[in-house]
């Protein structure tokens, strides 16, 4: 098993494309930590799974905090991070001229600050071990831009721009930092949202057809994670792979 009682914090581990990487992470031997806002969600699939889980808003400092010292507390290590949560899917989405500042604070506190809170704190503990591996969860939206999402795609391509300066700051500490950029998968939120999009008058051109002619699936970008975090990627690094099926080919 390529992560066999390697320990991993994934946060949004409890549902859509955090689950998917847990499961894949369960399957290689880490020991997980979930993190996740709803509770009972990471706790759902932290039992299905035999890890731990615990409730975080990744905006917070305080509460990031206590989620790094309950894993440690508890596993002694952090091996791997994975910074999967983010508001995404229809909560992402509002129309440039109408964003609010509350909207866009909200959208960029969690999915790029949360990244950076979290990566701190893990990169703090890895450099003093010597090593560690940190992935970050960004989108095809930090490469093509999609109507109403001005703050999500700012956000995801603030993550492209985080990873590579990672990289580069925390070589010397043996840490790897890396990204992944989802293409269209089917999550819990998003398995009706082309209609729902539609039916919002949102322009859906930018929808375009995925050459695979298919969606993809959370275990899919699980298995790119799980390829990552193990040593088959030693020599990876500062890079971020696209799983889209082709999506970004046109």
């Amino acid at each position: 098993m390529k992560l066999k009682d390697r320990v991993a914090i994934i946060t949004g581990g409890g549902t859509g494309i955090g689950k998917g990487i847990a499961r894949c992470f369960a399957r290689e031997g880490a020991r997980l930590m979930l993190a996740q806002r709803r509770l009972e969600v990471a706790e759902r699939t932290a039992a299905e799974l035999g890890g731990r889980a615990l409730s975080c808003d990744v905006s917070s400092r305080s509460q990031v905090e206590r989620l790094f010292g309950e894993t440690l507390r508890h596993y002694g290590q952090i091996d791997i991070l994975v910074n999967n949560a983010a508001v995404t899917g229809l909560p992402a989405l509002t129309p440039f001229l109408e964003c609010s500042e509350e909207a866009w604070d909200n959208i960029l506190d969690v999915n790029l600050k949360g990244t950076f809170l979290c990566s701190q704190l893990a990169a703090r503990h890895m450099a003093s071990r010597g090593k560690g591996v940190i992935i970050n969860i960004s989108s095809v939206g930090a490469y093509a831009a999609q109507s109403w999402a001005a703050a999500y795609c700012a956000s995801k391509g603030g993550m492209e721009g985080l990873t590579k300066a990672m990289a580069l700051e925390l070589s010397s500490h043996g840490i790897r930092v890396v990204g992944i950029a989802p293409g269209d998968i089917v999550v819990e939120k998003n398995q009706e949202l082309g209609q729902e999009l539609e039916d919002l008058g949102v322009d859906r051109t930018y929808v375009r057809k995925t050459p695979l002619a298919r969606r993809g699936l959370p275990e899919e970008i699980g298995g790119a994670a799980a390829f990552l975090a193990s040593d088959d990627a030693s020599f990876v690094h500062g890079a971020t792979l696209i799983v889209d099926g082709g999506f970004l080919s046109y």
